[in-house]
């Protein structure tokens, strides 16, 4: 997935580059590289980077596929009144295990993953007094 300037990355494990922020993680003892994130429209888009790639090495584990690490990207824009046009996000994950059982956990990660389940949904978001 080519990335526009307001794309991220977020790896874990074997996937995990050298460089960016790190981030404490539940899953793995090196912890998560993301990186940009140097405005909103990158924290927006790591929310569902992070959570994609959290659901992925839990979904892994109940459903016992062996995991090694894990990237996710994730882009998308906004019109020129900043609503959002969409996002995307791509997965990879490197795992000894099948493509079907990989196909599969993918699968059951975006069903369940929170955080696209809420932006998908809908939110109201408001200024409180």
């Amino acid at each position: 997935m080519d990335l526009s300037p307001l794309g991220v990355r977020a790896a874990a494990g074997s996937l995990r580059p050298s460089d960016g922020v790190v981030l404490h993680h539940s899953w793995t003892d090196e912890g998560v590289v993301i990186a940009p994130a140097a405005n909103g429209a990158h924290l927006l888009h790591l929310s569902v980077a992070l959570c994609v790639l959290n659901d992925t090495y839990r979904e892994a584990r109940r459903l016992d596929v062996a995991v090694d690490g894990v990237a996710v990207e994730v882009d998308g824009g906004f019109d020129d009144e900043w609503r959002s046009t969409g996002i995307q996000y791509a997965v990879t994950v490197d795992s000894p295990s099948s493509t079907e059982d990989v196909a599969r956990l993918n699968e059951v990660v975006d069903e369940i993953a929170e955080i696209p389940r809420a932006i998908r949904a809908g939110a109201r978001v408001e200024r409180r007094p």
